[in-house]
């Protein structure tokens, strides 16, 4: 059966193949184009945020400014990051006039997947990662946001030429179509469940790949954090896109001798930033589908409310809701929220918390609230997870100087910066000898020093 992507890789792949992209002036002007087409139609992109989930105005500017920095970034620093890099030898190596070099090369045709959540930003964020590094790509924006899909199909081909960067559109059939082409690389961001799916196709043809998935996402709020910082911080962190952010905070655990004070403090952290009733609220979300409101309204528990726990399924809504006290075998623990539900466990021995915690599936981020350095090292000596924040949540993910992605079942590989012009391109390790001095390590052996050749590598 005929692949009706076939056309556009083999263009793609063409074009990857006279080494054209390998340039420092095509990866410059390949991110000109998209920060063009970004700021050019910022207003068009930013409407149709809202249009798909009613995504507040702070949420939309930085689906635009984050990747434009990202941009910046990479024109101001990829000559030295495309540079050979020098790397010792062993002294005996050295000594016969022989270095060790590293080359960055682009791994080829790149597929990015994007999610709903942030579908310009988590689509164009590794897609421009992908560039710097020299590899064409092809975009599949999040079908569940059609309003902003529809406006990169308008844009993309405008603004590129489709042998560097194409975009598709659609839903499960078209990628799973696209799946099927040999990649040079894949970067999918979304579900565990969908990325299990990419890392089985990419099998197929051993391309390599980078999952950014989710998680559920501890924090911990101890007896001697600030509890109003602590309310403040996660109050957004949890309630921004409504809930629907990977590394928003999935569930706080707080130390049950300030657990009282802490929600008091949520409450109102959560009136403050959302109202009375958020339905009214222009800095709240909508669940992206009913679908997705019907399953999140499900985890919560009646009797366990202690803030909110409205819902209206039908106009994708659910309240910013706080249950306490959660269980680890309450509905809202056994999966990702993804959704602004929040499950509070109280705790009372550190120790004994750390250990449940291990015993899940590893999360993209996890947060401690504490002015307690022992406390902070226990959590982050011993939980393993992806990145987080020590007193903040969230704000990690925008910081193009740390390296961002899960671990485990939150995913796999890290980007963001020089971690993932790094990700997208093949380190290819040289070692180049001397044209002319000699380094006799062969054989036959009989007469030789064997103990003083194989100090040459030492």
């Amino acid at each position: 059966m005929e692949n009706r992507y076939q056309p556009v890789f083999d263009r793609q792949q063409a074009r990857f193949r006279t080494d054209a992209t390998k340039s420092l002036e095509w990866r410059l002007d390949q991110l000109g184009r998209m920060e063009r087409m970004l700021l050019d139609h910022q207003a068009e992109f930013c409407q149709a945020l809202y249009d798909d989930f009613r995504k507040p105005p702070f949420e939309q500017a930085f689906e635009i400014t984050v990747p434009s920095g990202v941009i910046r970034y990479y024109r101001e620093h990829l000559p030295e990051l495309m540079a050979p890099q020098a790397v010792p030898l062993p002294r005996g190596l050295e000594a016969t006039g022989n270095r060790g070099v590293i080359l960055k090369e682009p791994y080829g045709v790149t597929l990015v997947i994007g999610p709903f959540n942030a579908p310009i930003l988590l689509l164009l964020d590794p897609a421009i990662a992908a560039l710097a590094a020299g590899n064409p790509v092809i975009l599949k924006p999040a079908n569940t946001t059609p309003a902003t899909a529809a406006l990169f199909a308008r844009y993309v081909p405008q603004y590129f030429a489709a042998e560097d960067v194409a975009v598709v559109t659609g839903g499960r059939d078209e990628i799973a179509e696209l799946l099927r082409l040999p990649f040079d690389f894949i970067f999918f961001t979304g579900s565990s469940t969908v990325g299990k799916i990419v890392a089985r196709a990419a099998a197929e043809h051993l391309t390599p790949v980078i999952l950014e998935l989710g998680g559920q996402n501890p924090t911990i709020v101890d007896e001697t954090a600030n509890l109003d910082i602590a309310a403040e911080r996660i109050a957004w962190g949890h309630n921004a896109i409504s809930g629907q952010w990977c590394v928003a905070p999935g569930y706080v655990c707080v130390h049950e001798r300030v657990a009282e004070s802490f929600i008091s403090r949520l409450k109102a952290a959560i009136v403050r930033m959302y109202g009375d009733d958020p339905r009214q609220s222009p800095d709240f979300a909508r669940m992206i589908s009913a679908r997705d409101a019907e399953r999140v309204a499900s985890y919560i528990v009646a009797e366990k409310i202690v803030h909110g726990g409205r819902s209206d399924v039908a106009a994708r809504y659910v309240e910013p809701t706080l249950l306490y006290p959660s269980a680890w075998d309450d509905p809202a623990m056994q999966q990702e929220v993804f959704g602004p539900v929040l499950p509070i466990l109280p705790y009372r021995d550190l120790d004994g918390l750390v250990d449940a915690i291990k015993r899940r599936p590893r999360p993209l981020a996890a947060y401690i609230f504490s002015r307690h350095q022992p406390n902070i090292d226990r959590v982050l000596g011993s939980l393993s997870f992806g990145g987080g924040c020590v007193n903040q949540t969230n704000l990690h993910c925008w910081i193009d100087s740390l390296p961002f992605g899960g671990v485990g079942y939150s995913g796999m590989g890290k980007y963001y910066g020089k971690a993932g012009f790094d990700a997208l391109s093949n380190a290819k390790a040289m070692l180049i000898g001397h044209p002319d001095q000699p380094l006799d390590v062969f054989p036959p052996y009989a007469d030789k020093d064997i103990t003083a050749m194989l100090g040459v590598f030492s």
